[in-house]
C-alpha cells in the first residue's frame, strides 16, 4: 500500500488553523474506522470518526472514537435536542463540502457545531480524516478539539471493548 503526503484545500485549511503535521494520502480507502486503523496499524479506538448528524434539523459534527457507536438518544438528551439522527450523504456534502468517510474538522462552507468524544482523550495520537475517503492526519485530542472548535462530550455509556480500543484490527 502506497502512502504519500497530500496537498490541496483541506491541507491548506489545516495549515491556516495552525496544524503543522503531515496529511497522509493512501491508495486505498480509509473511509471507515476499521479501514483507517488497518492502514495505519493503530487501535480502532484511536480513529476519530467524523460523523455528521442532524440535530433538530441542523447539521452538527461529532468526532467519535472508532470503537464507539454514538448513542443518539444520550447525546440529544445531554444537549437538549428533541431529535438527533445521522445525516444523509447529501446532507453531509451540503454541510461540509466533503464526502462521507472524508469529513475533516476544517474546510466547511459554514461553521458547524462540533463535539468530540471524551474517549479519544485516552490516546496520545489520534487520527482524523483530511477531506477525502483516503486521507488522514495524526493529531492529539486537544488539537482536534481546537481545530474543530469542538466541545467535549460522552457519546455512549458503553465502555470501549478492550480488543477494539487497544489493538490494530485486521480487514479481509
Amino acid at each position: 500500500m502506497s502512502v504519500r503526503p497530500a496537498g490541496g484545500g483541506v491541507t491548506g485549511e489545516l495549515r491556516a488553523a495552525g496544524f503543522a503535521g503531515e496529511v497522509r494520502e493512501f491508495d486505498t480507502s480509509t473511509r471507515t474506522a476499521a479501514h483507517a486503523a488497518a492502514a495505519l496499524g493503530c487501535p480502532l479506538g484511536a480513529i476519530a470518526n467524523s460523523l455528521v448528524f442532524m440535530a433538530d434539523g441542523a447539521p452538527v459534527l461529532i468526532f467519535a472514537s472508532g470503537a464507539h457507536r454514538v448513542d443518539t438518544a444520550l447525546v440529544a438528551a445531554k444537549l437538549g435536542w428533541a431529535e438527533l439522527c445521522r445525516a444523509s450523504p447529501d446532507e453531509v456534502r451540503a454541510a461540509t463540502g466533503q464526502p462521507i468517510g472524508g469529513v475533516a474538522p476544517v474546510g466547511h462552507p459554514t461553521k458547524l457545531a462540533a463535539f468530540i468524544d471524551t474517549a479519544l482523550a485516552g490516546y496520545e495520537t489520534i487520527w482524523a480524516s483530511a477531506g477525502t475517503p483516503n486521507s488522514v492526519f495524526a493529531t492529539t485530542f486537544a488539537e482536534l478539539a481546537r481545530l474543530a472548535g469542538a466541545s467535549e462530550i460522552v457519546v455512549t455509556t458503553e465502555p470501549e471493548p478492550p480488543e477494539l480500543a487497544q489493538s490494530a484490527p485486521t480487514t479481509h
